[in-house]
């Protein structure tokens, strides 16, 4: 998993609330495991008409925001059924940092497990974000996960809260697999010490 330090980047407005995660990515869509290839079809329904082409209309379509790599979003973010495709398709989009007033519980621990970090404000904070957020390309928002800060393009400063062992998962780039292959060395070594023991098993 890629490493979180600091993310500077343009940051795309979507006030809608209780947006779920068939909206994130629809069910039909559903028929892979593998980590990639679900960014084409994130927000799928919102973004394109039945014929395929793009709505002109929806954020992410807008020239300003195609390269958009944060997200401001409105209250509940995420909720609905617990698929983890939803993070899938929004980190393979390249959306790295979503920002709400709240989120669904198995979706927020599921964008820490694969390199998003979603981060709670109140809603003052979001809406001044969000207001940052509508000037488009030019105002880039900086995230400093280490400090544990939010720069707006007008170099407003804003302090999030992160769990301290979810943001040294962030920081080092340690998904579950990761967190496992750092004790290999003791893992290999309690699997001598019971071959050793129980060679017949």
């Amino acid at each position: 998993m890629e490493k979180f330090e600091t993310l500077q980047g343009i940051a795309a407005p979507m006030p809608l609330v209780n947006i779920d995660t068939d909206m994130i990515i629809p069910k039909v869509f559903l028929k892979s495991i593998q980590r990639t290839g679900f960014g084409k079809n994130l927000f799928d329904e919102m973004r394109y008409n039945r014929d395929g082409t793009e709505i002109e209309d929806f954020v992410l379509n807008k020239p300003q925001y195609r390269e958009a790599s944060i997200l401001v979003a409105g209250d509940n973010f995420g909720c609905g059924s617990s698929r983890e495709h939803a993070p899938w398709a929004i980190a393979d989009f390249g959306i790295k940092c979503v920002i709400s007033t709240s989120f669904a519980d198995i979706f927020f621990n599921n964008c820490f497990k694969n390199g998003i970090l979603p981060i709670v404000l109140p809603q003052e904070q979001v809406d001044l974000l969000m207001k940052d957020a509508e000037k488009g390309a030019n105002a880039r928002m900086t995230v400093d996960l280490e400090a544990q800060e939010i720069t707006s393009s007008d170099g407003d400063v804003i302090p999030f809260e992160v769990d301290p062992f979810k943001k040294h998962c962030l920081i080092n780039g340690l998904d579950d697999i990761g967190l496992t292959m750092e004790k290999v060395d003791s893992i290999d070594a309690f699997e001598a010490k019971a071959s050793a023991a129980r060679p017949w098993v």
